[in-house]
């Protein structure tokens, strides 16, 4: 498969926090769920990727074209959304296309207009006016209206009401149908990316903690639950946020450290939930360790 974006040992420290050795890619025709909790680097490796951060180290390349030194290019055939409006907002829908069609060698102003009335969205309304999800809606009119190739969505999804986020998740699998274009989209919303991406990446603490597709992702791992008592020895080491209670315990431990286990002990499938859950109670629990040997 042909990659539409990869990224290879990026470094970038900002203060007490580092990406360390970020590598992932993305091939052409798919979308890749972006996630981790917050402060896990992803805007940070996003603003990377649109050479709006400066990197320590490493290479991004999308299109097969140079991060730093090909940024016009790439943003010209790249389409961004953010949470929040990066528009004027002072500006009507009229106003800001006559503003952004300079930028753009291929933007289409018949596919903008064609964009915000399949939206419903007004052109002579000030865009301050619109609701949250309104303004994502003009964000993805902008993006879809210059022939972008690879889409980078940033949390785009927060604060939205069910509706606007089905609606946009119908957007990105329609996009998606030409083959040669990308998605790359950030969200804490687990239930999107498991509705509609083929591949993801977890981000934890500045690192990558997984990349690949997610039918893997959701095959490689379950969540373990019983007495506590009833743990072999040989896998306590193997489990991931061991959590006891008052009448157990859980933990996530990889499918392929199953095989053995007593039948005392029961585990079903992880969702991407439990994982990024999991995850993190492993944090509090290395912490609680180190505290404790001190």
């Amino acid at each position: 498969m042909e990659n539409i974006l990869e990224i290879s040992g990026l470094n970038k420290s900002y203060g007490d926090f580092a990406l360390k050795d970020i590598s992932f890619s993305l091939p052409k025709g798919y979308i890749m769920g972006f996630v981790g909790q917050n402060g896990s680097g992803k805007t940070t490796t996003i603003r990377s990727i649109l050479n709006m951060a400066k990197t320590d180290s490493g290479k991004i390349s999308v299109f097969g074209l140079d991060s730093v030194n090909d940024t016009i290019e790439i943003k010209q055939r790249t389409g961004v959304v953010f949470d929040s409006l990066y528009l004027a907002e002072h500006l009507t829908a009229k106003q800001i296309e006559k503003q952004l069609k300079p930028f753009y060698n291929d933007w289409q102003s018949d596919e903008f207009f064609k964009r915000l009335k399949s939206f419903e969205l007004p052109d002579n309304k000030k865009v301050g006016e619109f609701s949250k999800g309104m303004k994502m809606k003009l964000m993805i009119a902008v993006a879809l209206s210059h022939k972008a190739e690879l889409i980078i969505l940033d949390e785009p999804t927060s604060g939205l009401d069910p509706v606007a986020r089905d609606e946009l998740l119908d957007i990105l699998s329609e996009y998606i149908e030409d083959e040669n274009r990308g998605v790359l989209f950030s969200t804490h919303i687990t239930a999107d990316v498991e509705r509609i991406a083929d591949f993801v990446t977890i981000l934890h603490n500045g690192k990558v903690w997984f990349t690949g597709e997610l039918n893997t992702l959701a095959e490689s791992y379950a969540v373990l639950k019983g007495a506590e008592e009833d743990i072999p020895e040989s896998v306590k080491e193997k489990l991931i946020g061991f959590h006891a209670y008052r009448n157990g315990f859980e933990a996530l431990i990889k499918t392929d450290d199953l095989a053995g286990l007593p039948d005392s002990l029961e585990y079903e499938k992880a969702n991407l939930d439990d994982i990024l859950v999991y995850i993190a109670k492993e944090d509090k629990n290395e912490r609680h360790a180190e505290n404790n040997a001190v």
